[in-house]
Formats: structure tokens, C-alpha cells, sequence
């Protein structure tokens, strides 16, 4: 099959005007000027998007699909005070709710254009939702516990799950990881244990210094993450004595930054020496700029993540925090906080964040041989993304337009392994009116 736009956007090299990118299974096969490529192969179907820019599918670094029915729950209060009511809400769900809530993720994930998520869950319910939906994810599976005693138990009812998600998933779109909660949930014990569990590869996912309530906490013993939000938490975990040292520089001294394949979620209360803790444990950073701006959690230093060469790729985190899983909204409200916090001096552009979206998001995962750009023998991962409505028109410069005009909605189509699962806002794998009306249904029993 033979994709055609007016741009292609390669990702890893120039954008191509009036391109085409031919698809044979599963696979990228070839990439460039249409008319060569028609010419070349006349016997292959033609998939014309017009004014639009055929790009890379986006992967979404950081995400809760089980949480999109809270989208909208708890929308102006700060994180901890967020946090600590959905701890409340949360508990009336049962696995029900939660597999069906995921799907309503998956099916905005794919309307979005994102092609792959990397989901922490405890209920495994996003593994459910992406095999379904056609959606690929790497499903890490997340573990806490304050109490010491109880970290042999967690670990082994989390090692139990991975197995039977395994056993259930198609490997070549669902992987699965391991993810111990963040500093302030979690016995150092239980990092160590992770870290021996993962020391074998399998990929890790941490929340850490995620908020000015999270470094007090851990530093200083303080905030509302060591009253109220523990006292939901953890209720008979033992007090907690200050550090005296920054979150990244207390995980560091439990062994869990030794994992070969280590992703960082946030990392916005950083300075320049745990910068430098990152980069030479070669520690990847999902950043989530709506959910941090909208939580008050801060704003993360991208520019000297990248400076220090640590991987970055962004995420839309949970649409119970941030609303949405619209990477062009991230993608943009994250570019322009940048701009606005560094000035001319470092002076971020639209390019950047499309590349942290797919290719970097791909590094970031260490899966950026087979994902993240349009390539001859990459997985044809493709969206296709309108650019003809009247705010977007002229173009002059298409990731720009992509960055400060698209939105969710302008996806025309998203297509894994060379199968459109969305499509002209159907998608081919699931009946979205019943997630819909089950939708309706959680958001009276939230109530």
C-alpha cells in the first residue's frame, strides 16, 4: 500500500513535500517522492490523505488508561491534595470499572495517534485495553509498600501478575515492566528488590521528584505526603525519617538506578547535581508538562536534560490529572513553558517536541530500532494528521503547524503494523458506544 500526503514527515530526516510511504505487511518498505514511488510500484493500492502530514505514530512515554473515567474528577486542587482524593475516589471501583476505564483510553489513545503507550497499572487493566484496541504498550506492573516485612509479598504477587498478563498478550505489542510507585510509597528494600528483578533487562518505571511536596517529604519529613496522603496510603507503614538529601539522590543509594532500562516519570524538583545522577546512570526522563503545570509540581529542566544527554520523550500522564491524552496539547504547552522559563538564551523549537513525541519517546523505551521514525524496516506505525482546516492554512513550515495548531481531532487515521485500527473516528477493534455508555455509568457511581 502506498501512503501519500502532502508531507511526510520522517522524523529522523527533512520532511518530503508530496511524498509517499509504502507499506508491504507490517513494514516500512520505502520512502519518497510519490510520483518515483507510483511509478515504481503501479500495482500497489493508494491511500491518498491530501493536505495533511503522514508522520510516525506518537509514544505516549507515560500514561494511566485505567484512570481516563476520573477524567475531570478532581480538577483545581494541587498534587498532593489531588492525590490524596483519588485515593478516595479510586476505591470504588471494582475490576469492572477498571478494565472499561482503560478502554476508554485505549480508544483515545488511537483517536489521538498514539500508537504505543508505556502504562503503569496495579490492576493490569491497560494490558487488557491495549490488547484489545490493537493499542501497543509496555504495561509496567506497580508495587508499594512501606513496611518492610510486607516487600517479599508484593514482589511476588507482582511477579505472579506479569507472568499471567504474559501468558494473555500478543508479545509483539504488549511488553510488560516493573514499577515501584515513587520515594514516598515505597521501603528502600523494596527498590532493592526491584532492581535484583530487573537486573535482567526488564524495563522500570519510577514517579520521582515529581513535586515540591515529594522533595519535602523526603528531605525534610514534611508536607502532606507524610500526614494525610500516607495516612490513605499506607496507614500502618512506620514513620519516616527525613534524609536529609533530594529524592533522586536518596533512590540512588537502593540500587534501583543499576537497572539496565530505568524510566524516570516528572523530574521536575531536580538540581544540577541529580542532573548529573541521571545522565551517568543513563536514567530516561518522561516528561508530562500539562499534568505538571496543572498539579503545580513545577517545571521540569528539559533543556539541560538534553545538554547532559539523558533520553526524554513526553507523555500525556492520566487524563484524571491532565484531562486528555492530546500530545499536540503537550506537546505544545510543553514547548512554550520551555520558551517561557529559559528566554531567548535557549530557545527551544517545534521540531524538538514532534522528535521527543515519537523517535526520542522511542529512545527513551531503547525500542528506537523498530518504532519512532518513518524508516525502510521500522514497524509501520503511521498516522495521518489534517492540516487543512481554516486555522491551520497556509503551511509554511509543517511541524510547526503540527505543534501550534493540530489537536486530537485532526487525526485522520492511526495505523499499527500496517492495520488502520482508527479510522474517520471508527475504530476497527472496538465497540466504542458500549465503552461509552459504561463511561456514563462510572461517572454516576464517582458521584
Amino acid at each position: 500500500m502506498l501512503l501519500t500526503a502532502r508531507y511526510i514527515l520522517p522524523v529522523a530526516a527533512p520532511h518530503i513535500e508530496h511524498g509517499a510511504v509504502l507499506v508491504q505487511g507490517d513494514t516500512i518498505v520505502e520512502i519518497g517522492d510519490f510520483e518515483h514511488l507510483s511509478a515504481m510500484h503501479p500495482d500497489e493500492p493508494v491511500r491518498d490523505f491530501g493536505l495533511a502530514a503522514l508522520m510516525p505514530g506518537f509514544i505516549d512515554l507515560h500514561t494511566h488508561l485505567e484512570y481516563t473515567a476520573m477524567r475531570g474528577l478532581v480538577d483545581d486542587l494541587p498534587y498532593s491534595e489531588w492525590k490524596l482524593q483519588l485515593l478516595q475516589k479510586e476505591r470504588l471501583f471494582n475490576a469492572q470499572d477498571w478494565d472499561d476505564s482503560a478502554l476508554l483510553g485505549a480508544l483515545e489513545a488511537l483517536q489521538s495517534g498514539i500508537t504505543m503507550v508505556a502504562d503503569i497499572t496495579e490492576t493490569g487493566a491497560s494490558g487488557h485495553a491495549a490488547q484489545a484496541a490493537g493499542l501497543r504498550a509496555l504495561v509496567y506492573r506497580e508495587v508499594d509498600t512501606m513496611e518492610k516485612a510486607k516487600v517479599p509479598e508484593v514482589m511476588a504477587r507482582a511477579a505472579a501478575d506479569i507472568e499471567a498478563w504474559r501468558s494473555t498478550s500478543d508479545p509483539a505489542r504488549i511488553s510488560f515492566g516493573i514499577a515501584p510507585h515513587a520515594p514516598y510509597s515505597c521501603h528502600p528494600e523494596l527498590f532493592r528488590r526491584v532492581a535484583e528483578y530487573a537486573s535482567d533487562g526488564t524495563p522500570v518505571a519510577i514517579h520521582l521528584a515529581g513535586s515540591v511536596e515529594e522533595y519535602q517529604f523526603v528531605k525534610y519529613g514534611s508536607s502532606m505526603l507524610a500526614t494525610d496522603v500516607r495516612d490513605s496510603y499506607d496507614v500502618h507503614a512506620p514513620l519516616w525519617l527525613p534524609t536529609g538529601v533530594s529524592p533522586v539522590r536518596y533512590v540512588l543509594q537502593w540500587g534501583l538506578f543499576d537497572v539496565p532500562n530505568l524510566l524516570a516519570v516528572h523530574c521536575t524538583q531536580v538540581d544540577d547535581a541529580d542532573i548529573q545522577v541521571l545522565a551517568s546512570r543513563d536514567v530516561a526522563i518522561a516528561h508530562t508538562p500539562r499534568c505538571e503545570a496543572k498539579l503545580g509540581m513545577g517545571i521540569a529542566p528539559i533543556e539541560k536534560f538534553l545538554r547532559a544527554g539523558i533520553r526524554v520523550g513526553i507523555g500525556t500522564d492520566s487524563p484524571a490529572a491532565s484531562n486528555s491524552m492530546d500530545v499536540f496539547e503537550e506537546m505544545r504547552l510543553g514547548l512554550l513553558v520551555q520558551r517561557a522559563a529559559l528566554g531567548e538564551d535557549h530557545f527551544m523549537n517545534a521540531r524538538q517536541f514532534v522528535k521527543m513525541a515519537t523517535l526520542d519517546a522511542a529512545r527513551a523505551l531503547k525500542i528506537d530500532d523498530r518504532f519512532g521514525s518513518l524508516e525502510p524496516g521500522k514497524q509501520a506505525d503511521i498516522i495521518a494528521v489534517d492540516l487543512s482546516k481554516s486555522h491551520q492554512i497556509p503551511t509554511h513550515h509543517p511541524y510547526s503547524t503540527l505543534v501550534h495548531t493540530a489537536n486530537q481531532e485532526n487525526v485522520l487515521a492511526t495505523m499499527i503494523a500496517g492495520e488502520f485500527v482508527y479510522e474517520n473516528r471508527e475504530w476497527s477493534r472496538l465497540d466504542h458506544q458500549r465503552v461509552y455508555a459504561r463511561a456514563e455509568e462510572m461517572r454516576m457511581k464517582l458521584r
